[in-house]
């Protein structure tokens, strides 16, 4: 079981001037797009993704793990909830542009 004292810590974290000036400089670099994806601007909630899970040791000793703009990018909550829950459903679909000819087959 948590101790409320690790979980008081991860909320200052994530609410720290370090996290949200790292989280900004993410946004900014995917250009606010989900996945960093052109295309897929986000209009509403976003989340900053760790690609390579954190864990709570992290979080309450701020290792640089947590802070690793290699490990961080931009999603919406949708997908965000695919990557943590496996729902492929979740994720945006990719539409691919008709071009003339592209039904030939060589």
């Amino acid at each position: 079981m948590l101790r409320l004292d690790r979980i008081d810590m991860r909320i200052k974290r994530f609410r720290s001037y370090e996290w949200k000036t790292v989280r900004n400089w993410v946004i900014s670099r995917d250009n606010g797009c989900d996945l960093g994806v052109q295309g897929y601007e986000i209009h509403g909630d976003l989340r900053i993704h760790h690609i390579t899970p954190i864990t709570l040791d992290d979080v309450v000793h701020g290792t640089e793990r947590l802070f690793d703009l290699d490990n961080l990018i931009t999603t919406t909550l949708r997908t965000h909830n695919a990557i943590h829950y496996g729902d492929d459903s979740l994720l945006p679909k990719v539409v691919i542009e008709r071009t003339r000819g592209d039904t030939k087959l060589w």
